[in-house]
């Protein structure tokens, strides 16, 4: 390791080493990306993969790119130096700079949410009812269309009429209908999240990954990679306790309707909330080295 380094308290990566990295990272999330590409061009719908590539709306590019996070020098990187972000030491090495103030403030708004969310216990009492509440009363104009709904228009209504609505994530309650709002025991707002977002939310287990992307390319790409599969893997949970009929590409229903529902939802949500946990605290780490 070479003195500038060193005072950093940098991690060094040979050429071979952070190729192989770089390799393997493109190779993981181009397999995700072809079969983006091949559905969309035979005018597939999948609830799952069309969510995490409209609602999160980064390029396909993007996703595949590669960044060592900060905090980490590269040897014989020049090739990156495409990227402005990136620079090179007087060691020879390769290394991101440092944000400016735009990017640094996306990473301080990141990080204090993360750390909001890390501190709160997780509530596992929605029961997905967030996708309930964005066809109540308006089902002729539902989003989903082209997908029935399970329990039909009235069954759909009366579910959410008989349950509580306790829906903490702003960018869920924004889609609910008119009718549907005041049901809800909050009203979560934009400048809201870091007093209402909490780790039992299927949708803040998948926000990992817009975070994560966000803060690219001062996060690791491998980590944004891991917060996509949970992302998926949240959203499946999601589509599966909603009110659409989803079987027809295996997503077996979660009747939360009925008490076993509920408890099979429950337990999914427990499940993701553990499984989160590690993706947040590495974000935590990188977002507080990349505002060292």
């Amino acid at each position: 390791m070479s003195e500038t380094a060193a005072s950093r308290g940098e991690t060094v990566l040979a050429a071979a080493e952070w190729r192989a990295r770089q390799s393997a990272h493109q190779a993981r999330v181009a397999a995700m990306v072809e079969d983006r590409r091949a559905r969309a061009l035979r005018g597939e719908k999948d609830p799952v993969e069309d969510f995490l590539f409209t609602y999160y709306p980064f390029r396909l590019s993007a996703r595949t790119r590669w960044s060592p996070g900060a905090g980490v020098a590269l040897a014989e990187a020049e090739e990156l130096l495409a990227d402005s972000r990136f620079g090179t030491g007087p060691d020879g090495l390769t290394r991101l700079r440092p944000p400016d103030a735009a990017a640094a403030g996306r990473l301080r708004f990141s990080l204090e949410l993360c750390r909001a969310v890390a501190l709160r216990p997780a509530f596992l009492g929605c029961f997905g009812l967030h996708e309930w509440a964005m066809v109540y009363g308006r089902a002729a104009e539902r989003r989903h269309s082209e997908w029935p709904l399970r329990l039909g228009v009235e069954g759909t209504d009366a579910v959410v009429r008989a349950m509580p609505v306790r829906c903490t994530h702003y960018d869920a309650f924004r889609f609910f209908t008119p009718d549907a709002k005041p049901l809800n025991k909050l009203s979560p707002t934009l400048d809201g999240r870091i007093a209402n977002e909490q780790p039992g939310c299927v949708h803040v287990t998948m926000d990992l990954y817009k975070w994560t992307m966000k803060a690219q390319p001062w996060v690791e790409a491998e980590l944004a990679a891991d917060a996509l599969e949970l992302a998926a893997e949240a959203r499946a949970v999601d589509m599966r306790a909603s009110p659409y009929d989803f079987s027809a590409v295996g997503l077996a229903p979660i009747r939360i309707e009925t008490p076993e529902g509920r408890a099979e939802y429950e337990a999914a949500q427990r499940a993701l909330t553990k499984k989160a946990e590690p993706v947040r605290a590495r974000l935590m780490e990188a977002l507080a080295r990349a505002l060292a």
